[in-house]
């Protein structure tokens, strides 16, 4: 039997940008090629939800080599999406912490449900389950046009 979604994606704006890039990068420290979000456009604090995406080019870094002929999204980098996102989150949760980096705990639970190619926008959601002034957990869900194609529970560690 599969697990009711998070939310329903299909009652939420997700055109509306709440925070781009910029903003982004206050509280995420990767830069360049491992930028996984392109925008926060839903966050909803009292019950822990925050949605973001990413645009999934062809001319990304990654797609002339997984897979040649066939670019497929790589299922790790779907996972750095979605910490990405939870960390976010949780920074701004928690402001106190911002000279700090977020390390990548664990994941649990993980699976794919789905292929993702270029030229789709991958949206993550993720929801608090438990928050430590030292270590978080997250569910997090990732879909392409309305479809679950990927879910996980994130663990992030303060360092």
């Amino acid at each position: 039997m599969a697990k009711p979604k998070l939310v329903d994606l299909a009652a939420i704006d997700l055109t509306r940008i709440l925070h781009g890039k910029e903003t982004i990068r206050q509280y995420c420290r990767q830069r360049g090629r491992f930028e996984m979000l392109d925008a926060v456009v839903f966050e909803d604090h009292p019950a822990g939800l925050i949605i973001g995406y990413q645009d999934i080019r062809a001319d990304s870094w990654w797609a002339a080599d997984h897979i040649p002929g066939r670019p497929i999204f790589p299922g790790v980098l779907q996972a750095e999406g979605a910490a990405q996102l939870c960390t976010f989150d949780f920074m701004r949760r928690n402001p106190t912490l911002m000279d700090k980096f977020i390390g990548f705990a664990g994941l649990n639970d993980t699976r794919f449900r789905g292929v993702v190619e270029p030229g789709v926008r991958m949206h993550w959601i993720g929801k608090l389950h438990r928050a430590r002034s030292s270590m978080f957990t997250y569910q997090s869900e990732g879909f392409v046009n309305g479809e679950l194609v990927f879910e996980t529970e994130v663990m992030g560690v303060v360092l």
